[in-house]
C-alpha cells in the first residue's frame, strides 16, 4: 500500500511537504482534505488528533508537523537528493533556516491573513503591527544570509528551500519584499523556478482564489 498524504494545495505547510516529495521523488496517494466536511476532519482528527495537516500515513500510523515528515521522508529510499546533507554541520545550518522560514515568515503572514478573516470588531491592530515587524525583521536577515548564496543554506536546496518556497510567496503577497531586499527577491525568483516548486504552485493554482488578503502595496 502507497504511503498517504492528508492536505491540501492551497496550505502553505502543505505546500512544503509537497515540494520534498516533488524532490525526492517519493511515491504517495494525495488526499486532499476538506476541514469544513465534518467527516473528513474527523478522519484526519483520528490520525491526529488536532486534525492539523499536513499528516503523512504510512498503513494506521499518523506522520505529522512538516519538518518532522521531511525528516522521515529523508531516510526512505528514492531517486531524488536528500534535504538534509550528510554534514553534521551543512544539516545544523538546514535545520536552522528550516524553522526561521517557518517560525519567522510563515507564522507572521498567517496571523496577517488570520487577522484579515476575523469579523469586524474583533481585528487585533496592535497583533498585526507586530507581525509585519517580525516579517520585516525576517526580510532583513534572509537578505543577510541569502548575499552570495543561491539557496537558504548554502549551495544546496535543502529542508530549508522547502520551508521558504511557500513561506515567502505568501508573505510578499501580504507584505512585497520590494526592492530593498535585492538577494532575497532573486531568491524567491530561484525559488520558483526550481522544478519541484513550481509543480507545486501549478496545482495550487486552481486554489489561489482562496486567498483572502489585497496585496499591501
Amino acid at each position: 500500500m502507497r504511503p498517504i498524504l492528508h492536505f491540501h494545495p492551497f496550505s502553505s505547510f502543505c505546500q512544503k511537504v509537497l515540494v520534498a516529495l516533488y524532490v525526492r521523488a517519493i511515491d504517495f496517494e494525495p488526499n486532499i482534505v476538506d476541514l469544513s466536511d465534518a467527516n473528513q476532519r474527523a478522519a484526519l482528527a483520528a490520525l491526529w488528533p488536532f486534525a492539523r495537516f499536513p499528516v503523512w500515513q504510512e498503513g494506521d500510523v499518523g506522520l505529522p508537523e512538516t519538518s518532522i515528515i521531511i525528516e522521515h521522508l529523508d531516510r526512505l529510499p528514492a531517486d531524488g537528493p536528500r534535504l538534509i546533507p550528510a554534514d553534521p554541520a551543512a544539516a545544523l545550518a538546514a535545520r536552522r533556516w528550516d524553522r526561521f522560514f517557518d517560525w519567522d515568515v510563515s507564522l507572521p503572514m498567517q496571523k496577517i491573513v488570520g487577522d484579515y478573516l476575523r469579523p469586524e470588531g474583533s481585528r487585533d491592530p496592535y497583533g498585526v503591527g507586530q507581525a509585519r515587524a517580525q516579517l520585516l525583521t525576517a526580510y532583513g536577515i534572509a537578505e543577510t544570509q541569502l548575499a552570495g548564496s543561491a539557496w537558504a543554506a548554502g549551495e544546496t536546496f535543502t529542508i530549508a528551500d522547502c520551508s521558504a518556497a511557500p513561506a515567502l510567496h505568501y508573505a510578499d503577497l501580504v507584505l512585497p519584499i520590494g526592492k530593498r531586499h535585492p538577494a532575497l527577491t532573486a531568491y524567491l525568483a530561484r525559488l520558483r523556478a526550481h522544478p519541484a516548486v513550481a509543480r507545486m504552485a501549478r496545482e495550487a493554482e486552481p486554489y489561489a482564489h482562496y486567498f483572502p488578503v489585497p496585496r499591501d502595496t
